[in-house]
């Protein structure tokens, strides 16, 4: 195996543990929440909402920071920090014996968490024009695959060996992962290709503004933004959403998301490679969003539970427009401002991640009580469907304008 394919595999394998430590942990964090707060799992909800909010917020101040700091320093002692700091935050968790505890370890992880941004500039670094779209592809399949296997096996050890078992085992995947890291990731980023790292880039509008000068970012960017609040909107009022609708319980939300993330290794892994080149790349990301808005609005209209995987399966096929959008980022960006651009990707997702709950939330209820002026549960996918279709808009301009 050759060095850049061995990076490759390393940096592939640590999306992937990064997203089964996470996945690990979903089916044990309510229990942990209730046992530490002693409310009921309708007020647990709202702390699982702030540790999300705490989070986001972090990453969005410091993700620019850390990819400047890539940009000078080079991305694998980033990517290193970054992976011991998910698990200094799923070993937090598991000892808690407060909320406090548990709100250090995602305020930790959010400062130092910036595995998937990095691993981004990473695969930018190593990555040809020929297949970059394939290796972007990859890492949504790495983290797809690890999402769709990590509640399985969370649910499996907790039942077995307690609900902070699994924070323990993510955790230790975390960790083992650093030490191999140490030892067997070499460095992207040649010694020619750095820069002097810059206070007034490393922040959120310092990287957006250092980064318009460039065709097509700027544009993308926006796009990237109106995309990440209607994604974000899945996971905001998914299970509400089913269980309002359809009367489904866990086990019919757990197979639903088990499908996505099953849709997500196929489209990523697999389709993304044969699809895009053929495309295009800007006719891929024009393609895809319009296939993510019909499933939106897929989601928002069909009347029984059973066409919701319909819906989900076009909606999935969408997925070829992300790692399409970031080949075509990564290019523009150049060798020298790789961490740059995937800093500012990353605040820009994050700020969505704090956005589009609070907003999808409301949405959601102002259109599903008693007595609301229309009663449409879908409200909030219908709004995303809109936004989505303002993405097809914004790039077909931003690609035709710079058509190379």
């Amino acid at each position: 195996m050759s060095s850049s394919r061995a990076a490759l595999f390393f940096v592939l394998a640590s999306v992937f543990i990064d997203s089964l430590g996470f996945g690990i942990i979903i089916p044990s964090l309510p229990q942990v929440i209730t046992q530490l707060t002693g409310e009921p799992l309708s007020t647990a909800a709202d702390w699982s909402g702030y540790l999300m909010a705490v989070y986001a917020l972090l990453q969005f101040f410091m993700a620019p920071i850390f990819g400047n700091l890539g940009d000078a320093f080079g991305r694998r002692p980033l990517l290193l920090l970054s992976l011991f700091a998910f698990g200094v935050d799923f070993l937090l968790t598991g000892l808690a014996k407060s909320m406090t505890w548990l709100f250090i370890g995602r305020a930790f992880a959010g400062v130092f968490g910036a595995s998937y941004s990095t691993a981004g500039a990473y695969i930018g670094d190593i990555s040809t024009d020929e297949n970059r779209a394939k290796n972007f592809g990859f890492i949504g399949a790495a983290w797809g695959s690890g999402f769709t296997l990590g509640p399985v096996i969370g649910g499996f050890v907790a039942e077995h060996f307690g609900a902070r078992a699994p924070f323990f085992a993510a955790a230790a995947l975390a960790l083992i992962n650093v030490a191999f890291g140490w030892f067997a990731l070499p460095e992207s980023l040649q010694p020619e290709n750095r820069r002097r790292f810059e206070w007034t880039r490393a922040n959120p509008l310092g990287a957006l503004q250092s980064l318009k000068h460039l065709p097509m970012i700027a544009g993308l960017l926006f796009a990237l933004f109106l995309y990440q609040i209607a994604h974000d909107s899945l996971p905001a009022v998914w299970m509400f959403y089913t269980q309002l609708k359809f009367g489904w319980g866990p086990s019919e939300t757990g197979w639903s998301l088990t499908f996505v993330g099953i849709m997500t290794v196929i489209v990523m892994g697999g389709l993304t490679s044969v699809v895009v080149p053929r495309l295009g790349e800007g006719r891929a990301i024009i393609v895809g969003f319009l296939l993510m808005t019909v499933g939106f609005v897929g989601y928002a209209l069909v009347p029984q539970g059973w066409m919701i995987f319909p819906a989900l399966a076009i909606g999935s096929l969408g997925g070829i427009a992300n790692p399409a959008m970031q080949s075509v980022m990564s290019k523009q960006a150049g060798p020298q401002s790789q961490g740059e651009l995937q800093g500012a990707m990353a605040s820009i997702t994050s700020i969505a991640a704090v956005v589009s709950p609070l907003f999808m939330t409301q949405l959601f209820s102002r259109f599903s009580v008693t007595g609301a002026p229309v009663y449409l549960p879908g409200a909030p996918y219908l709004v995303s469907a809109a936004l989505v279709f303002l993405c097809v808009l914004i790039c077909a301009r931003a690609t035709k304008a710079h058509p190379r």
